[in-house]
């Protein structure tokens, strides 16, 4: 018998980004939420071991030891009692928080078999040294991100949150990214006024049009069927609002209902991209 975790994929709201600090890092404020789709992670009997299946598992085909997240959170609680499975199917390196939510999902799994005694905040710990998002991607709800992205707040409630991921099948290096970003006047992490609450996705998505991320931009000027797959979303009657999330390459539309997030899926999938219609929210089963 195995046992799994869910891994969603997490999506920046908005996304304010200041100037790189002495420490190395870059100021941000972020609000996060997680979608009903992502990776999964299974734990099987038998010796000990990892491996990878799924859509995106070549991508991950030469993956180095350090750079396995995966096996660096099992090993951080004594490592995994069996054989670690992980369905890719998130694209990788993909702005979607990944990498550090499959970490969750190893934390999290490995926990329950291995260490039960291991109380909340050691496990945030844990996750942190994984990355700046590994405490917002570990439990995998919606939340205020500040810091670096380690100092998490709760979000303002949000209403059912119908959506599109949409990938024109790029690669979007991070570092690029930030090295483009920071050769050009930076912004600033402040954090916006919030709402109390939202009525529903259409004063979410009004309220988020009033706010940024910082790394749409350069990510553009790198990769320009990025700004090809937003100028097509922002032209879609379906899509209240879209974005890219995080340093890209994914983009996501906010939509009135399930409906209209099906049909938006449908139309830029018949374009050749991966495309998702999901809810955000969160925290998501892992059964």
């Amino acid at each position: 018998m195995s046992l799994a975790a869910f891994a969603p994929a997490k999506v920046n709201l908005f996304l304010h980004v200041g100037p790189v600090a002495a420490d190395g890092f870059h100021p941000l404020s972020s609000l996060m939420a997680f979608a009903d789709v992502g990776d999964r992670l299974r734990l099987e009997p038998g010796a000990p071991g990892f491996a990878v299946e799924g859509p995106f598992a070549a991508e991950l085909a030469d993956l180095e030891p350090q750079d396995n997240l995966v096996m660096r959170a099992a090993a951080a609680l004594g490592g995994a009692p069996g054989r670690l499975v992980l369905e890719k199917a998130l694209p990788v390196a993909s702005g979607l928080g990944g990498g550090s939510s499959d970490a969750g999902a190893a934390l999290r799994l490995v926990r329950r078999l291995r260490r039960p005694d291991l109380d909340d905040s050691a496990l945030e710990a844990a996750a942190l040294a994984l990355g700046s998002d590994g405490p917002a991607c570990l439990w995998a709800r919606p939340v205020v991100a500040e810091g670096r992205g380690e100092r998490l707040s709760p979000a303002p409630p949000l209403p059912a949150l119908h959506a599109v991921l949409v990938n024109p099948g790029v690669a979007c290096p991070t570092g690029a990214v930030y090295r483009a970003y920071d050769a050009a006047p930076a912004g600033e992490a402040r954090l916006p006024d919030l709402p109390a609450g939202f009525a529903d996705a259409a004063s979410a998505a009004a309220f988020l049009a009033t706010c940024r991320n910082d790394l749409e931009a350069p990510a553009l000027a790198l990769v320009p069927p990025i700004a090809a797959t937003l100028d097509w979303l922002r032209g879609r009657p379906e899509a209240l609002m879209a974005r890219l999330s995080g340093s890209g390459a994914t983009c996501f539309a906010l939509c009135a209902d399930g409906v209209a997030a099906e049909g938006l899926a449908g139309a830029a999938s018949a374009r050749g991209w991966w495309a998702r219609a999901c809810r955000l929210g969160g925290p998501w089963p892992d059964v």
